[in-house]
Formats: C-alpha cells, sequence, structure tokens
C-alpha cells in the first residue's frame, strides 16, 4: 500500500473520525461506522476509492540535486 493522502487530506479525515468517535460514545455506536475508517486512513495514509479512482493527494517526491 502506498500513501495516497496528502497532509490536509489526512488531517481532516483525522478531525472528522475524532468527532464521529466521540458522537458514537456520546448518543449513537453507528458513528462507528464513519469513524473507524476515517481514522484507520488517516493513520495510514492509504484510501482504497482514491486507488480505485486514481486520486491521488499525497506530495510527489522529487529528488533535487543541489548545486553549490
Amino acid at each position: 500500500m502506498k500513501v495516497n493522502e496528502g497532509r490536509l487530506d489526512r488531517t481532516l479525515r483525522l478531525i472528522a473520525g475524532l468527532i464521529a468517535l466521540y458522537l458514537a460514545f456520546k448518543y449513537s455506536f453507528w458513528w462507528l461506522i464513519i469513524a473507524l475508517p476515517a481514522l484507520l486512513t488517516a493513520a495510514t495514509g492509504f484510501c482504497w476509492p482514491y486507488e480505485l479512482l486514481g486520486i491521488n493527494t499525497a506530495k510527489k517526491n522529487k529528488s533535487k540535486k543541489k548545486k553549490y
């Protein structure tokens, strides 16, 4: 699995996952359906639907040689 989520994407998923986790324990456990995938993808940086659709929000690592 390669990382296909950028920093902003992972941060938003983490925040949404934590909010949904709070709602799951406060109100209804149905919120876990949203919380667990959001937290899992935020932790791993890999989103399976992104892979299927060819979406990649992660920055590409371009090796640049420094000129001295």
